[in-house]
């Protein structure tokens, strides 16, 4: 009966706590609450899973792991989004056959950002099991992004998953496939996911890339394809996803400013 009371108490303390943290806007509160339930389900479901595995006289595997993620999303909770977040992560760090440091220290600078610093032992045991394994169901993982998300935060969800992939710099080609494929299975369009592409990984055509457009483009359909584009990565598309959302968002949106404008000049457009 305490564990219970104080597993309730810890979720409406992180309720109220995102309630003002996010500006004393409700879908603050709604996160906080949202993260409490994760950690405290998550907690149950691997010491079952724990006690499972050594009543049957072995170690805990990932295998383990796979079979709690799959009960978890079979019941379509929310509650799953930073396990879905950590295994698109594992993949992306994996790609290229090595794990560096930078890219770990960018996935833990933005879940700290997201869900706070108290969070991030949890988060990061997810990961590791992850990292650790031989495979990471992304198919399942992308279906259920794509029914829980927006397009627009799918599409932002891109922009995080290249900032993994350029952590150290630059990224490879592994790295794009992986991303694009993950892409694919969220059900992003082919013309969003070059353009975010183009803002880590830029070549000759870039700037139209990220406008969705070829280098053979007339004037008006560059100036249509600016505006279509700038409407649909308006950073207010993604302002209820919280602060590193918003501020990959504006990011991006700055990135379509700066093509049109290089564009522009490259033409003699006014």
């Amino acid at each position: 009966m305490a564990y219970f009371k104080t597993n309730i108490l810890i979720k409406w303390v992180l309720a109220v706590g995102g309630f003002f943290l996010f500006g004393r806007r409700i879908l603050g509160a709604i996160l906080g609450f949202m993260v409490g339930s994760y950690i405290d389900n998550y907690q149950k479901a691997i010491g079952k899973a724990r006690a499972q595995a050594k009543r049957e006289g072995r170690s805990f595997t990932t295998e383990d792991l796979f079979k709690y993620y799959q009960q978890r999303t079979s019941s379509a909770s929310s509650n799953d989004v930073p396990t879905m977040l950590m295994a698109l992560s594992a993949a992306v760090m994996k790609a290229d056959g090595k794990v560096l440091k930078s890219e770990l220290n960018y996935v833990k600078t933005f879940f700290n950002q997201q869900f706070g610093p108290q969070f991030s032992g949890v988060h990061l045991q997810t990961l590791k099991q992850f990292l650790d394994s031989d495979s990471i169901p992304l198919q399942q993982i992308c279906q259920d992004i794509q029914m829980r998300m927006q397009p627009a935060v799918r599409t932002q969800l891109l922009h995080y998953l290249f900032g993994i992939a350029k952590a150290d710099g630059d990224v490879s080609p592994e790295e794009i496939s992986i991303i694009k494929r993950i892409s694919s299975m969220m059900g992003v369009s082919s013309v969003d996911f070059e353009s975010v592409k183009n803002m880590f990984y830029r070549n000759v055509d870039s700037d139209y890339t990220i406008l969705g457009i070829d280098a053979n483009a007339t004037d008006d359909e560059v100036k249509k394809a600016y505006r279509k584009m700038a409407i649909k990565c308006h950073p207010d598309k993604v302002a209820q996803m919280g602060e590193e959302y918003v501020k990959g968002a504006k990011e991006k949106f700055q990135q379509i400013q700066d093509s049109y404008e290089a564009i522009k000049k490259r033409r003699g457009l006014k």
